[in-house]
């Protein structure tokens, strides 16, 4: 019995031991937004009692053992590693010479956060799951395996996303693991996505996310945009490559769908109040993100376009605000289960979007070589 409590101790002072080195990042799963075609910047950060260690192994890469800088009073460590593009990576950390512990799965790759209403979540009919082992989400703390339903959506949604078959489109095309992270909210109009604070003019179709403060006057509540830019920091500067931006429904034709035609805005509305709130996002980050926007009108097979709103969501192109997102107004009913999309057109609505990004991506990658 002695010699088994003896054990035991000997079990949790191994275990302290290697208890000792904290990692704060990566996370499992964590993909980091490549700087160049080539390479991007990893951040290890935590702390550890002792000299540390690591290294990374994977099939597009490895590195042989290196030390990481410990403040000698802190025991803190917090250093960003040039890493080429690929993964996943297995990292490994030894402390003292000793194992102290391992991160499975950390890439270096394309990251992109999501925003906009239902079709930028989890409405579709069917759940999908990435084919290429290459894709996660990150719901703002944890990255996974991004099998729908995608976390960290606003509206808590449960059904299937474009996320898997954007995901796995990006992989094919660059071979590099896929980050994404969602922060939509189905059924909401441009005013609800609008800051703290912000007057709004017309009240939406829905009263969610809007205070009214007088007779004929509303004001947004912020909810919708402080969740976005709560992801947009936990991403970090430069953390991600674009916003792609899906929403429009809520906005375009209320009117005709039966909605109370007092709560109806104007084409030129919508794209005042979305580029409010996309050079808003760019102030409050600390740097240009990149948007992309998408043309996000159908309502049925009956009222498959708004061209005002369309023309609204282009002049934003246009006048170089954002860049061109996917058309999904040209899926139609095959495509469809109501105005949300089935798993055929979950797929192609995924494709859509990584081909628009991939002609951005494309001309910013070629840009390296100038």
């Amino acid at each position: 019995m002695k010699r088994g409590i003896g054990l035991l101790v000997m079990g949790v002072v191994a275990w302290m031991s290697l208890g000792a080195l904290r990692i704060d990042s990566p996370r499992e799963y964590q993909v980091f937004q490549r700087q160049t075609r080539l390479a991007g910047s990893m951040l290890l950060e935590g702390k550890v009692e002792g000299k540390l260690e690591y290294r990374w192994v994977g099939k597009s890469s490895a590195v042989d053992w290196r030390g990481v800088e410990v403040d000698s009073k802190t025991h803190a460590f917090r250093v960003e590693v040039s890493t080429p593009a690929g993964g996943w990576y297995r990292l490994e950390f030894r402390e003292n010479g000793m194992a102290a512990s391992v991160v499975e799965h950390v890439g270096m790759g394309e990251v992109f956060l999501v925003a906009g209403q239902s079709n930028s979540t989890n409405y579709g009919s069917e759940k999908q799951k990435p084919l290429s082992g290459m894709v996660a989400s990150f719901d703002g703390t944890k990255w996974a395996n991004a099998d729908d339903p995608q976390p960290g959506v606003f509206d808590r949604s449960k059904g299937g996303s474009f996320i898997p078959a954007l995901g796995d489109a990006m992989v094919k095309r660059y071979g590099v693991p896929v980050g994404v992270a969602c922060t939509g909210a189905g059924a909401t109009s441009v005013r609800q996505w609008l800051m703290l604070g912000e007057a709004i003019e017309v009240h939406p179709t829905l009263d969610k996310f809007v205070k009214t403060i007088g007779p004929g006057k509303w004001e947004c509540s912020g909810e919708l945009y402080d969740h976005f830019m709560k992801r947009v920091a936990a991403l970090g500067p430069h953390g991600f490559r674009a916003v792609l931006w899906h929403q429009g429904e809520s906005d375009a034709g209320q009117a005709r769908a039966g909605y109370p035609a007092e709560r109806q805005i104007s084409g030129k509305q919508y794209r005042e109040l979305l580029e409010k709130i996309i050079r808003a996002s760019r102030k409050d980050a600390g740097w240009d993100v990149p948007w992309f926007v998408a043309q996000a009108t159908y309502h049925s097979e009956t009222d498959p376009a708004d061209e005002e709103f369309r023309a609204a969501q282009k002049s934003l192109w246009e006048d170089g605000v954002a860049l061109e997102g996917a058309d999904t107004d040209a899926l139609g009913k095959e495509y469809r289960a109501g105005v949300h999309f089935n798993a055929k057109g979950l797929k192609a609505h995924g494709e859509l979007w990584a081909e628009r990004v991939g002609v951005y991506l494309e001309k910013v990658l070629e840009g390296e070589k100038r």
